[in-house]
């Protein structure tokens, strides 16, 4: 008997993208047509978006992307880092796993408005014009410590019992297991939780960019778009971070696919 495969992952991302584009576009046209007598819609459609970016060029865009890229890069670094050590001392520390679990809960709760207006009171924004806003960091690394921490939890404890207790039976200490068992069990699943934080990691660097210090930066140039009501561009802005997260987030599942094979099935030879 002949099973039946499911849709390709590469066709059901087509099929998706086609289909949120064409509600989009409906909703543009239907729901939120301009009024008689004015040409302002809060929402215009993907052709005139399209359209803004062409005319403008990338390179007017760059300039204001390559702050917040580098936000939320070095955000992912520190925050995933920070992450990773903390769940690893669960396992040498196994008493600590209560108090790791909830202190990643407390960040994921933690009101971004809140935390945002007291981060750039301590941290502060740029130190420099165009560079980088230390509060961004923060909250890029806020933004993706609680889904690496569990992650990393999960895959731990993923490990095979059997070769822990070999391990063990040859002297191994639990340092030996974390690094010779455990990190290896938990890759796919470290690989993952990476995967989803860089959107993640994107997404705080510009909600850290609308506390201001900064004089650079898509969120700072989605204040001033929004105040001009110039909608193309501000949904011109929205389609390029989209973009961005996008390649992010494929850039890691490329990599997950050659670290870790052996979860899509594929060979190592």
């Amino acid at each position: 008997m002949s099973r039946r495969r499911g849709m390709p992952g590469w066709l059901a991302g087509i099929v998706g993208a086609v289909a949120l584009i064409a509600a989009w576009w409906l909703f543009a046209v239907t729901v939120f047509r301009p009024p008689a007598g004015t040409t302002f819609t809060p929402v215009p459609t993907p052709g005139t978006v399209v359209a803004t970016i062409w005319s403008d060029g990338l390179a007017a865009y760059w300039s204001v992307f390559q702050v917040t890229i580098t936000e939320a890069a070095l955000g992912f670094f520190w925050g995933n880092l920070a992450a990773l050590l903390l769940a690893s001392t669960v396992l040498l520390l196994p008493r600590l796993e209560q108090i790791v679990t909830q202190v990643a809960v407390v960040s994921y709760c933690l009101p971004v408005v809140a935390v945002g207006g007291i981060s750039i009171v301590i941290l502060g924004g740029a130190k420099r014009p165009g560079d980088p806003s230390a509060t961004a960091i923060f909250l890029a690394a806020l933004a993706v410590f609680f889904t690496t921490v569990v992650g990393a939890l999960l895959g731990f404890k993923a490990a095979d019992r059997a070769s822990l207790d070999l391990v063990h039976v040859y002297g191994g200490s639990r340092f030996v297991q974390l690094r010779k068992v455990r990190l290896i069990a938990a890759t796919p699943s470290i690989l993952n939780a990476l995967q989803i934080a860089v959107p993640s990691a994107f997404l705080g660097a510009v909600l850290g960019e609308y506390m201001g210090g900064i004089d650079r930066g898509v969120g700072i140039a989605l204040i001033k778009l929004q105040g001009d009501l110039d909608s193309a561009r501000v949904w011109a802005v929205f389609l390029l971070c989209a973009v961005v997260a996008l390649i992010g987030y494929g850039v890691l599942g490329l990599i997950s696919r050659l670290v870790a094979p052996w979860v899509t099935g594929r060979s190592t030879s």
